[in-house]
């Protein structure tokens, strides 16, 4: 898999990243799966050291803007390694409840794979780096204004897989979110 230029960003350390589920499909309409992805992006933040400012894990994709620590790793290793070892956990869990029509569809994907016997997420991941204060607030807005727009919730604030909840209610239950880098304080309003 190409870098597309990542190499370039050695010193950046600000990123707003996407990634998807093949063919969109919705496996994270279930909390089993979220729960998958938030254990491993624990242990991954664990790993890396890497800070998140905001997330959202939709039912087929999940975006985040993420501080990484490039001595450490690189946005590039902290997505291979969270989505290489969710990937296998979630056929594990698929595989525990039987799920063939899901499985196979999966395994479909991944017939041309020469090392892979299924494929759940997208190859690539789309990255941009946060250069100022003006986009950091544009990706966060979209982040947490996402499950609504999907009409998940009527309120941010109600979404249970997103950093809204960390930064309205100060609820850091799901992912521990670094909310000082916004420079705002938690229920002191203005934030969307």
């Amino acid at each position: 898999m190409g870098l597309r230029g990542r190499t370039n960003f050695s010193d950046e350390s600000f990123f707003f990243v996407t990634t998807s589920i093949i063919n969109h499909f919705p496996i994270f309409k279930s909390y089993k799966y979220c729960d998958i992805l938030v254990d491993n992006i624990r242990f991954y933040q664990n790993r890396y050291k890497f800070d998140i400012l905001a997330y959202v894990i939709m039912p087929t994709h999940f975006h985040w803007v993420v501080r990484i620590e490039n001595k450490l790793g690189r946005i590039s290793d902290v997505m291979r390694d969270i989505k290489s070892f969710s990937a296998k956990q979630i056929l594990e869990k698929l595989i525990e409840r039987d799920r063939k029509e899901i499985l196979e569809m999966f395994r479909d994907e991944a017939e041309d794979i020469h090392d892979q016997d299924h494929k759940i997420w997208q190859e690539r991941f789309d990255d941009q780096v946060i250069r100022n204060e003006k986009m950091f607030w544009i990706k966060l807005r979209y982040i947490h204004n996402n499950p609504v727009k999907a009409g998940l919730v009527y309120r941010v604030e109600d979404y249970k897989y997103s950093s809204a909840r960390n930064y309205i209610k100060g609820d850091h239950s799901v992912l521990f979110v670094d909310t000082t880098y916004a420079g705002i304080e938690i229920g002191r309003g203005g934030l969307l």
